[in-house]
């Protein structure tokens, strides 16, 4: 029985949720170019990772939107999207790497794509199908703020004090 339990936890590790404490591991995802790239700074700056599944990226479109306008900058903090592919099979990947060139080269952020569901899993963030995730990951890889979904406007105050810290 006990040996029955453990198999089907191990099985499905993608099921634990993210939590802040959980360390950012070292991982190979791909750029706007379809080639394969390390997420930029990761150890080296604090990270802010917004992570989209792009048929729910309206999920909080106003605030990123905003963000857009006035990006979060600091020496100390690299901000980046990672666009989750595995997660909206209907939408295709090359239309999908054609949007974000586009967006990249007008807004001058870095935009990368998880074909796979590598950050997810590498970093334990659980189920994130069907949501909008921001991430902050501080210089010593550890994740110390993480939301998904629609944010809240709490959502969004908090999300302003935690990332003026690591600015």
């Amino acid at each position: 029985m006990k040996r029955a339990i453990l198999t089907l936890l191990l099985s499905f590790p993608f099921a634990l949720t993210a939590q802040v404490g959980n360390r950012a591991a070292d991982v190979t995802i791909r750029d706007g170019n379809d080639e394969p790239v390390r997420i930029p700074y990761l150890g080296q700056k604090n990270l802010l990772i917004f992570y989209i599944d792009p048929d729910h990226g309206y999920q909080n479109r106003e605030f990123s939107d905003y963000l857009e306008d006035n990006p979060i900058v600091g020496d100390n903090i690299y901000s980046c999207g990672i666009i989750n592919l595995k997660d909206a099979p209907l939408v295709p990947n090359g239309i999908v790497r054609s949007q974000i060139r586009k967006k990249a080269k007008k807004t001058g952020q870095d935009i990368f794509t998880d074909p796979d569901h590598i950050v997810r899993d590498a970093w334990g963030l659980g189920d994130v199908n069907n949501l909008f995730t921001i991430i902050i990951v501080n210089a010593d890889r550890e994740i110390v703020w993480i939301k998904k979904g629609r944010l809240s406007e709490a959502d969004q105050e908090e999300f302003y004090r935690e990332v003026a810290k690591y600015q």
